[in-house]
């Protein structure tokens, strides 16, 4: 009987490895460093969502969170996403938002957003995702983002020295 119970034990661990594996692999970037990085820092609490996948998404479908801190958001945020910042989150700005409304989170690579996406699921929010690669994935793939007054802008906060090498897109200029 114990032995069934560690081979039952075993048999979800891969499951469970496999199907992340998957996860990751649908929502993963073009490039390969990249990818590996942001799943070495992600644990796919909060389901994931491709910026290809946002893309198609029609205006207006969704709920788009800014999750960063607020001087990243000022120089430059996916157009139409509202800021919520990670240190200071307050979930009180939600308090309209219906717990069915889809919503999706995103920070540079998306490790602050999950955590914020797991804080929304506690709270009752139903249809929570993580953007993948988070708006470091966006700029790479040459989407568009806009500053403060909402303008397009080239440039992106890199978060820190170290962090501001995932940026490989040279059309965007690094601010730190």
């Amino acid at each position: 009987m114990r032995e069934i119970r560690i081979n039952y034990i075993l048999y979800l661990i891969i499951i469970c490895f496999i199907s992340t594996s998957l996860i990751a692999q649908k929502a993963g970037s073009a490039d390969k460093k990249f990818s590996d990085m942001v799943n070495s820092n992600l644990s796919f609490t909060v389901p994931v969502i491709s910026v290809d996948e946002l893309r198609k998404m029609p205006e207006g479908s969704i709920l788009l969170l800014d999750t960063r801190e607020r001087e990243e958001f000022l120089v430059s945020h996916i157009k139409g996403a509202l800021y919520t910042g990670y240190q200071d989150f307050d979930a009180t700005v939600l308090k309209s938002v219906p717990k069915n409304r889809k919503i999706v989170v995103y920070c540079s690579i998306g490790y602050r957003s999950e955590k914020i996406g797991e804080k929304l699921k506690k709270l009752g929010y139903a249809q929570v995702y993580n953007l993948y690669g988070s708006i470091f994935e966006w700029v790479n793939r040459g989407f568009e983002v806009v500053d403060k007054d909402n303008k397009p802008t080239q440039r992106i906060h890199g978060y820190s020295k170290d962090w501001s090498k995932w940026i490989s897109n040279p059309k965007f200029v690094k601010v730190i």
